[in-house]
């Protein structure tokens, strides 16, 4: 019974410590998003119009990930990576 209690409270905590913050960019220019997943430092970016999301990546600063996308798709209106939200002057930084 003991057995099945700790199986039944790690069951329920395993969601909470599986997710991981997401990442996502607004491409300020949609026809440049890619129609297939793209691998960027470890993160698997994929796009819908102008809106694209990643799960995974390389453990690095959010501006360094932002000026690897923007090499990538072009330029952004808005970018967060695990979590990290830049602010607009970031964001002006990384699409320069």
């Amino acid at each position: 019974m003991r057995a099945l209690l700790i199986a039944a409270a790690l069951f329920a905590a395993a969601p909470a410590v599986a997710q991981a913050p997401a990442s996502s960019a607004v491409l300020a220019d949609a026809s440049k998003a890619p129609a297939n997943a793209t691998i960027i430092d470890g993160a698997s970016w994929r796009c819908t119009g102008g809106s694209c999301t990643a799960s995974g990546g390389a453990n690095q600063p959010a501006p360094r990930a932002c000026r690897r996308v923007v090499a990538r798709f072009g330029a952004v209106s808005s970018f967060s990576y695990k979590g990290v939200a830049l602010s607009a002057e970031q964001i002006a930084a990384c699409n320069a």
